[in-house]
């Protein structure tokens, strides 16, 4: 509710109630003058005179009655609103609606979920896990992760962590029994690529840079890629905390090491307001204190 509008109705309420407008001016530190300015301007709205004005008292007229009724049920839901609002401001509470990458459900985000619903009882939270772009304003989303850098101004970004990328392929895979595959190696077997996630490939030491062999099978899943490199489909460049427990148990093997692939960075997105409630500022640090852990090569999956 517009606070000029309260601020006005509450100075008629005080005037009705205290009798006249001095008294009432008194109570909310105010000159006679201002809150008859208020009762006057409240009048002009209605159209209609909402006292009885003498030299000693004020009375209401039929008018100010009904008005005044109306005006303390509308103080009323002004201060439950303002409440409300107070409260989200300073405790995460409510639904956070919250998008991410699909490769992010198969781990990543459990940890910081379970303390965010574990620590806020008045908190819940709607997942939405999605490789397509998202229109946050539309979709009325509070926070979102996503990787590289944004075009739309309408958002803001907050680097959570930045992650390496594997050039990757199943431990029975021909690429995996090679020790030092070479670029002909790599170009003799079928790459498997993410539609939004290809780059160049480095070599440090001959300093050469170039993108990687044609991919024969395009994903838009993370969660797909991932699935047809561990069924031996082909080869891939795979993000490394997603497949940590993967390389580690060797179910996956890193190929071709020699060429290094960019890291990417991971972002907290929210829409451009000025000011954010507090369950989204306390979910964009329970994801930055969690994501730490995986970059620090801590599990959380």
């Amino acid at each position: 509710m517009n606070s000029k509008l309260v601020k006005t109705l509450r100075v008629f309420s005080r005037t009705v109630e205290t009798g006249n407008m001095s008294s009432a001016a008194t109570e909310l530190a105010m000159t006679t003058s201002a809150v008859s300015q208020h009762i006057k301007h409240l009048e002009q709205e209605v159209g209609l005179s909402l006292f009885n004005r003498s030299p000693r008292e004020l009375t209401l007229t039929e008018a100010g009655h009904v008005y005044y009724q109306s005006c303390l049920k509308m103080l009323t839901l002004a201060e439950h609103a303002s409440s409300q609002l107070q409260n989200l401001q300073r405790n995460p509470s409510g639904e956070l609606k919250l998008v991410a990458p699909v490769g992010f459900g198969s781990g990543l985000l459990s940890e910081p979920l379970k303390q965010l619903i574990h620590q806020f009882d008045d908190l819940s939270i709607q997942l939405v896990l999605t490789d397509e772009p998202v229109d946050m304003i539309k979709s009325g989303a509070d926070l979102a992760i996503a990787i590289g850098p944004l075009t739309d101004s309408n958002l803001v970004a907050r680097k959570l962590a930045t992650w390496p990328l594997k050039l990757c392929a199943h431990k029975d895979h021909p690429l995996s029994k090679i020790q030092h595959a070479t670029w002909n190696d790599l170009e003799c077997h079928a790459r498997v690529s993410h539609i939004s996630a290809d780059s160049n490939a480095f070599n440090a030491l001959t300093l050469d840079s170039k993108p990687l062999p044609k991919a024969k099978i395009i994903v838009n899943n993370m969660q797909g890629l991932t699935k047809l490199v561990c069924d031996g489909v082909g080869y891939g460049v795979l993000p490394e905390p997603e497949v940590r427990s993967l390389l580690k148990s060797k179910e996956l093997i890193e190929i071709a090491p020699e060429w290094s692939l960019p890291d990417y960075t991971v972002y907290a997105v929210t829409p451009a307001r000025d000011s954010l409630a507090a369950k989204t500022k306390t979910a964009i640090e329970t994801l930055k204190q969690c994501f730490n852990l995986v970059t620090n090569d801590k599990e959380l999956i």
